[in-house]
């Protein structure tokens, strides 16, 4: 009886972690952060396919950059906001068009998505949706599911580096589920409607996504982040939800943002 007592109390110790949206996790939120330092570190590591801006380098980007995160971070409907990092750098591919947030709040856009976008609005509320990944948990969440109790007995025992660095290199392969597309889409509109961004604009990205259909860009994206049902549709409801607030005008912003791109992007 002994011997069972300790696995009794570390499942129901397992069983308390839960995302927002129910979903069984593993990891508490501090080993959401712990996770997420490691995968970083992985990440820094493996300049050939994340050849990140340094941020010296670049102060004026990464202060545009990190001025449109610090005014979604001011949202009061984050649940984790003085927990995770919150950490973001620029990714210097021009061939990507994609972002992605890991456990503990570890943010990377690459510079193929700001050309992408259209508008500061657009870039404010895929940052939103990406940090609303991270502060929801979605990301454990789907790691728990992935690899399961292999990725346990990693992080719990500090014994399996190779599979943490793997993660960080296969993090931009996860792919969300649709609930989680939608509930992310849900918070980036909550999080926006706290700034002076047009949520609408999220939804207007996503509907260009839409007729653009097989290009490049939409393919990049949908394929780690699939489309909700009526996606554009229940952003837009949410955006009503949350008051129709329309925000400033970001273009002279959002322009003075893309010169700041370095003109050497990988090809």
């Amino acid at each position: 009886m002994k011997k069972i007592l300790p696995l009794v109390f570390a499942l129901v110790t397992f069983a308390s972690c839960q995302s927002r949206d129910g979903d069984f996790t593993i990891f508490s939120p501090e080993e959401d952060l712990t996770l997420g330092k490691q995968m970083a570190a992985a990440i820094d590591a493996d300049p050939e396919n994340y050849p990140i801006l340094e941020p010296a380098k670049h102060p004026e980007l990464y202060k545009h950059l990190e001025g449109i995160r610090d005014k979604i971070l001011a949202s009061d409907d984050l649940f984790h906001r003085d927990d995770f990092s919150w950490q973001l750098r620029v990714i210097d591919n021009d061939t990507i068009y994609n972002a992605f947030c890991t456990p503990g709040g570890y943010i990377y856009v690459y510079t193929g998505l700001i050309r992408y976008v259209e508008s500061e609005d657009e870039l404010a509320g895929i940052l939103g949706h990406e940090i609303a990944h991270g502060d929801l948990r979605h990301g454990t969440d789907q790691m728990t599911k992935t690899y399961g109790l292999k990725v346990v007995m990693g992080l719990l025992t500090g014994t399996d580096g190779e599979l943490l660095t793997t993660l960080g290199i296969n993090l931009l392969g996860l792919k969300f589920s649709r609930s989680d597309e939608e509930e992310a889409d849900e918070y980036a509109v909550k999080y926006l409607s706290d700034t002076d961004y047009n949520p609408k604009a999220f939804a207007e990205f996503f509907e260009r996504m839409e007729k653009e259909g097989g290009s490049m860009g939409p393919l990049q994206f949908l394929s780690t982040h699939p489309n909700p049902e009526n996606r554009v549709k229940k952003i837009n409801d949410f955006w009503v939800l949350e008051g129709s607030k329309e925000g400033a005008d970001h273009q002279k912003s959002f322009k003075q943002l893309v010169s700041l791109l370095p003109d050497n992007t990988t090809f």
